[in-house]
């Protein structure tokens, strides 16, 4: 089973204000964006993020090619248990997520 990142051209994730994050996976090609749109589900990502399915956000832009997930942050961003101040290591995980 291949990865997300052996299909796509990027997976990029960053602060969507300080209790939100977008992540944002580029496609590339009208196949990519075709394939992940079907096998990438809402409750993967959840699963992966430990975050409720239902406070996850998703956009499908079939026009740019790009599929889009935005969750709330586990804590709010620059409080002393931040981690990750500008959101850019989020995206690792879903990088490396297998699809089914």
């Amino acid at each position: 089973m291949p990865r997300l990142s052996d299909l796509v051209l990027k997976v990029r994730s960053k602060n969507a204000g300080p209790f939100w994050l977008t992540i944002d996976i580029f496609c590339g090609t009208p196949e990519a964006f075709e394939t992940v749109s079907a096998r990438l589900s809402t409750e993967r990502v959840a699963d992966l993020y430990r975050a409720p399915a239902g406070d996850i956000k998703r956009f499908d832009i079939a026009d740019l090619m790009v599929v889009k997930f935005s969750l709330p942050r586990p804590v709010v961003q620059g409080s002393r248990e931040d981690r990750d101040m500008h959101g850019a290591g989020w995206a690792v995980l879903l990088e490396e997520a297998v699809l089914d």
